[in-house]
């Protein structure tokens, strides 16, 4: 009889019929609107941007396995997804091999030295992107700005201290009529594809719900006006990187009540860099902290699988323990 083995791998363990490949082609798909709308606002420059930093990452990810004798997991498409973000979030004039650099450090230093795909502690496009920035900072705001931006969004970005966002206009914001990113200007097309994920349940809404909300709140709290709540969420990489970037699947809660813990969490912090920091966008140091926390947000947030009767309390043990006591005694 074949020996059998106990096989322990890391929570969660929970079985599914959709596989690797279905889900991050589900990805690939939402992120199309992004990277189409990113080539009109900025130039066809943006599709040869996202095309080399993508071909890096699948390089880099068969080379490296290649090296260690490993898997070639090429065929999953993380590593497509990878780049594609990765991709949308350089500016359009980003020099194509610091892009290079970028897609090493996402997949070779932060995915698959840590095991590859499903071991990562951040998300590889996430620490690529706060890499370029650090290293690159020039190059990482060298914004290029529509022709078709008429307002103060013209020479600046939506963040910058220079614009007055109880004044910016909110149409400009939801077709990226302004400089940034290139998958953090139209926020229309990040929506197209965040509805797409929640159809075929990619994702669930709990997560940029709950970041998307809580910075929404706490900015009209701070500031008393709605117009500018609504432009804030509108602005930076917030709503890119709720959708497509705090909601990958090895760096997030698994449980629901987790997954509104980590969103708030993210919330707070983007909302408190913003506007206590020294930076105008802190979403990326905000999504990195909370997949640093993940564990303990799974463990906060951790459900009582059905059927599981909860422990009593202390005190009703104690008062058990007290009563079965009296009555041996008697």
């Amino acid at each position: 009889m074949e020996e059998q083995r106990l096989i322990v791998t890391a929570s969660p363990h929970i079985r599914d019929s959709a596989s690797n490949s279905s889900l991050m082609g589900n990805v690939i798909i939402a992120l199309i609107p992004t990277v189409v709308a990113s080539a009109f606002i900025c130039g066809m420059r943006a599709l040869l941007v996202v095309a080399v930093t993508t071909a890096a990452c699948v390089g880099f990810e068969y080379l490296y396995t290649l090296l260690m004798h490993k898997r070639n997991p090429v065929g999953d498409l993380s590593a497509v997804v990878t780049g594609i973000i990765l991709a949308l979030n350089v500016p359009v004039g980003m020099p194509l091999w610091i892009c290079i650099v970028g897609a090493f450090v996402a997949i070779v230093i932060v995915k698959q030295m840590f095991g590859g795909l499903g071991y990562n502690v951040a998300n590889p496009a996430l620490v690529g992107r706060i890499v370029l920035f650090l290293g690159f900072t020039s190059r990482m705001t060298a914004y290029v700005y529509p022709d078709l931006a008429v307002d103060a969004l013209a020479s600046a970005t939506p963040l910058s201290s220079s614009v007055d966002q109880s004044t910016v206009s909110l149409l400009d914001l939801l077709l990226g009529l302004h400089g940034g990113m290139l998958g953090e200007t139209c926020i229309l097309t990040i929506l197209v594809g965040l509805a797409f994920l929640l159809f075929t349940r990619t994702i669930s809404f709990a997560i940029p719900g709950s970041i998307v909300g809580t910075v929404f709140v706490l900015t009209l709290i701070a500031s008393g006006d709605l117009h500018t709540a609504v432009a804030e969420i509108l602005s930076g990489g917030l709503m890119f990187g709720a959708v497509f970037m705090a909601t990958d699947y090895v760096t997030s809660p698994f449980t629901t009540r987790g997954k509104l813990i980590y969103g708030i969490v993210i919330g707070l912090l983007t909302f408190l860099i913003r506007n206590f920091g020294s930076m105008n966008e802190g979403m990326s140091y905000a999504i990195l902290m909370g997949n640093l926390l993940t564990p303990w947000f799974n463990e906060w947030g951790h459900q009582i699988p059905l059927g599981r009767v909860k422990p009593k309390k202390k005190a009703e043990n104690k008062a058990a323990a007290a009563s079965a006591g009296k009555g041996g005694a008697a």
